[in-house]
């Protein structure tokens, strides 16, 4: 979780000490929020961090859309195969 009063940093501090944040972001895998002129600009972290994050969101998308799946399931929108693969044969003039 991203503490407002430790992980938001300016990015000249950044740019003057990039070897600490480096490892600080390495062994806390915690983000960091850089400021130009006092306003948020970007966020750093590293980068198995950001593939756990990717993954995760990946995972929630998954899960969502199953979700999305039986819910048409269970309101009656879906239809046999059949009749998907017939129209689009029809559609696309195919045999």
């Amino acid at each position: 979780m991203l503490n407002l009063k430790r992980d938001i940093r300016s990015l000249t501090d950044f740019k003057r000490n990039t070897a600490d944040y480096m490892q600080e972001l390495k062994e806390t895998k915690k983000p960091v929020v850089l400021t130009v002129n006092g306003k948020a600009e970007i966020v750093v972290q590293d980068a198995e961090s950001y593939q756990l994050l990717l993954d995760k969101i990946e995972e929630v998308e998954t899960i969502d859309g199953i979700r999305l799946g039986l819910e048409d399931l269970k309101n009656g929108r879906i239809r046999p195969a059949s009749e998907v693969f017939a129209d689009m044969r029809r559609k696309l003039n195919i045999g």
